[in-house]
């Protein structure tokens, strides 16, 4: 029991390289950490099929628990998939405090081009317009505050 919970320390601690905010626990792509012997399996989703990330996030959790004394391996969980409804309470407010605003309960069910209320994460402000579909990432997209004239990320709802 130990040797899981310092398996799951490890990994969990790993920052997510895009969003350097926010651990993976946070995101909730770290889906399960076991221990068999000396090996640690390390499950993990990636936010999207297409994330550039997600070779690095593995990368970087093995060489976590090596770190922490164990062999390691890392395991690709597709089903079911990731949902930003996984992001942690905490992962969303270091989003917010780091400048992202955190995905918008429920907006992943909007149609396409539905008109969306994001608040600014810098003044809280809700008169914010949507400047661009994509942001720094495919999974965020680009917005600016009306009132404090700030452009700031929007975490896209998946």
């Amino acid at each position: 029991m130990l040797d899981q919970a310092r398996a799951w320390s490890a990994a969990a601690a790993v920052l997510d390289p895009e969003v350097p905010c926010v651990t993976v626990a946070e995101l909730g792509i770290l889906r399960e950490v076991t221990v068999d012997g000396d090996v640690a399996i390390a499950r993990v989703s990636p936010t999207y099929s297409g994330c550039p990330a997600v070779v690095a996030i593995e990368l970087a959790i093995e060489a976590a628990l090596r770190d922490a004394g164990f062999d390691a391996r890392v395991e690709r969980v597709l089903s079911p998939p990731w949902t930003t409804d996984w992001i942690t309470d905490a992962g969303r407010e270091k989003l917010r405090a780091y400048g992202i605003a955190p995905p918008v309960a429920g907006s992943g069910k909007m149609a396409l081009f539905g008109v969306l209320t994001v608040s600014c994460p810098r003044c809280g402000s809700s008169a914010t317009e949507r400047i661009s579909e994509f942001g720094s990432t495919a999974c965020k997209a680009q917005y600016r505050c009306t009132a404090c004239a700030e452009p700031f990320d929007y975490f896209k709802c998946i």
